[in-house]
């Protein structure tokens, strides 16, 4: 057999491409709770609060995302119903607080507006509204600061037997004068935010009357060291429990070689492509739609596993392949994740934390696999009973991704 068969990985690769790229997307993890307040230096305030309606259900993956279409040709009962469930799912998760008045009640209006939207300014509401495919459910909290309020502040709720949907993480993000606060948290169920401080932001409070609102902090060395912790968190955890298709992907990579060297090649050529994606996603700089990127993630899965059964040895050729799919990959996360973030430093320490915890959780999949198998000493037999079994098993799971993603929409 050639060990270096490019001409027939470089079709297969084109043939699997050009597939998922001309097609539509199956849901990928239900993206994380943002919420968002915008503090004027008048005094006027606005909470926002971005629900994926997908994340109603005990298994959102199995939901496609909500498009334009589909929500225009609803009923206005079922708009409504869909509304009052989300204003549901909200208070079964957050709690709102106001020094010194203690915890505080939303009265929150919501549309449907394009996904990500949830951070720009409502000056007009036609101006948001559905101007993309996938679509999300976003409560606005219009409120004003008055005397005597020192702090604002969030909860995520532990989500109990009986209530709706999956445990989501919490962002925390605060605008002042329409720019973002250096400091940010990512919440788990059951944590409480930081308090960010009213009363070194300029605000003029409103002279009296009732209020629900508060604001900024700068971060200091100890915030920016819980944000990295909580970022590694997050990154892991996207990885292990969470990403069963990033799993599959690490281990179609690792069933090629076994040897640390082409390993350590893959993964750190995977986690530079992913890092590269994330951070322009993050920063504002690209963004591909989720119907290509979802199948071509699923695709990456198929070209590496079938990558495997068709080569016996490891070429630099493979880090080309993992690169390009890294960089697909990085888009994923981003989806996932839901974090535009417009301040430098807390970017960067957010994105060095997501891969580092993404590292770790890819590194954590190659050791189980590495325990699974260090005693199959012999190479004929490893590769007869486990690389390809084994790659053609992750190659049929992904391709089943593939139809579904691409067939769902």
């Amino acid at each position: 057999m050639n060990h270096h068969p490019i001409s027939i990985r470089s079709r297969l690769l084109a043939a699997l491409l050009a597939l998922a790229v001309t097609a539509t997307a199956w849901s990928h993890p239900v993206p994380d709770l943002p919420v968002r307040s915008h503090f004027a230096s008048d005094g006027n305030a606005e909470i926002r609060i971005e629900v994926d309606p997908r994340g109603f259900s005990d298994d959102p993956e199995s939901v496609n995302y909500f498009q334009k279409g589909t929500i225009e040709s609803l009923s206005p009962e079922k708009v409504r119903q869909m509304k009052d469930t989300a204003e549901v799912f909200v208070g079964q998760r957050l709690r709102f607080f106001f020094d010194p008045i203690g915890e505080v009640k939303p009265k929150i209006t919501w549309e449907f507006k394009k996904l990500g939207d949830g951070g720009i300014p409502f000056e007009t509401d036609d101006k948001n509204l559905l101007k993309g495919d996938e679509t999300v459910l976003v409560g606005s909290w219009k409120t004003q600061v008055i005397s005597g309020m020192t702090g604002y502040r969030i909860e995520a709720l532990p989500l109990s037997t009986g209530k709706m949907g999956v445990p989501l993480n919490v962002m925390f993000i605060n605008f002042i004068g329409g720019k973002q606060v250096e400091r940010y948290g990512v919440l788990y169920p059951g944590e409480t935010s930081f308090t960010l401080d009213l009363t070194e932001q300029g605000i003029s409070p409103k002279p009296g009357g009732r209020t629900e609102g508060s604001v900024g902090v700068t971060a200091t060395s100890g915030d920016w060291l819980s944000l990295f912790g909580s970022e590694i968190k997050r990154g892991f955890a996207h990885v292990i429990p969470e990403g069963l298709d990033h799993i599959l992907f690490v281990l179609g990579v690792f069933l090629l070689t076994r040897k640390w060297k082409p390993l350590v090649l893959q993964v750190s050529t995977f986690t530079i492509a992913h890092t590269l994606t994330l951070w322009l996603a993050s920063a504002g700089y690209v963004k591909l739609p989720l119907t290509i990127v979802e199948p071509v993630i699923a695709a990456s899965i198929v070209v590496v596993a079938l990558e495997n059964v068709f080569c016996k040895d490891y070429t630099h050729w493979r880090l080309l392949v993992v690169f390009a799919f890294g960089l697909i990959h990085g888009l994923g996360f981003a989806g996932a994740m839901a974090t535009r973030l417009d301040s430098t430093s807390s970017l960067v320490v957010g994105l060095l934390g997501i891969n580092l915890g993404v590292e770790l959780g890819q590194l954590a999949v190659i050791a189980v696999a590495l325990l699974a198998t260090f005693w199959i000493t012999d190479l004929q037999k490893y590769r007869k009973f486990v690389v390809v079994p084994g790659s053609f098993l992750i190659a049929a799971m992904g391709m089943w991704w593939v139809i579904e993603r691409l067939s769902s929409n």
